[in-house]
């Protein structure tokens, strides 16, 4: 199989097929062109190589030199090598022997009531004291622990989608590309309400505009991106990352 060409082709097959079936290929996408690319820069001729995979994975960005972090860039290329042998069998596929195994998940931390009230308080205690900062991550946190939403289905919502009229939420296309709607408690549509009132003061908002909102700088009035990393100091204020 001449290289890169070749190679590209097979990766936009193997990624089409793969979508066909449903997947979304968030990220296994970009980093099998990412490998491509590194391929064709080193001129790389033949079969695939362990020895050519794990050179690649040794190149992160953020130059970590991490094995788990290059055992979990290889392991993306798994899947991957196992379909290409079909039309390539001396095609190698990449195991845990070569930089170890990836490492597992962190174990979720589970927010007891108590911890949940200590966040939303000092979410309150953020500054500036007089700006939409401390309501919006106070009312973003409630409103995760109150609805059983995951971070980024909170901030991906719309201002249409939180109907305060009817107490609802609607989730839209989220895990396995499914949207639900969700049923608010009465004093989480208070504490909405509160926030939706604050906010228009600031903001003139339109069917694109996401509920929660950035609101400081250039970031105000644009969606509240990324997933806010939060650690609370032995004092108890609040961090926001």
């Amino acid at each position: 199989m001449s290289m890169p060409i070749d190679l590209q082709a097979k990766v936009d097959e193997y990624l089409a097929e793969r979508r066909r079936l449903g997947f979304e290929l968030r990220s296994m996408a970009p980093t099998l062109k990412s490998f491509t690319s590194y391929a064709e820069r080193m001129g790389h001729q033949g079969p695939l190589t362990i020895d050519v995979m794990a050179e690649w994975a040794r190149q992160d960005k953020a130059q970590s030199h991490s094995l788990g972090t290059w055992a979990r860039r290889l392991m993306v290329l798994r899947p991957f090598t196992c379909w290409l042998r079909q039309f390539e069998p001396r095609t190698e596929v990449p195991d845990a022997f070569v930089f170890g195994s990836v490492p597992g998940r962190v174990v979720p931390h589970i927010y007891h009531e108590a911890e949940i009230v200590e966040l939303l308080a000092a979410a309150r205690g953020l500054n500036p004291q007089d700006s939409l900062r401390p309501i919006t991550f106070e009312t973003l946190f409630g409103l995760i622990a109150s609805a059983g939403l995951r971070v980024s289905e909170a901030l991906s919502l719309l201002d249409t989608d939180v109907d305060l009229s009817d107490g609802t939420l609607l989730v839209r296309q989220t895990k396995f590309a499914k949207s639900r709607l969700l049923p608010l408690h009465p004093s989480t549509v208070e504490v909405l309400v509160r926030y939706r009132q604050l906010r228009s003061r600031q903001v003139q908002t339109t069917t694109d505009t996401t509920f929660f909102i950035g609101t400081r700088g250039h970031r105000l009035g644009q969606p509240l991106g990324g997933c806010p990393r939060i650690c609370l100091s032995n004092e108890q204020s609040l961090i926001v990352f």
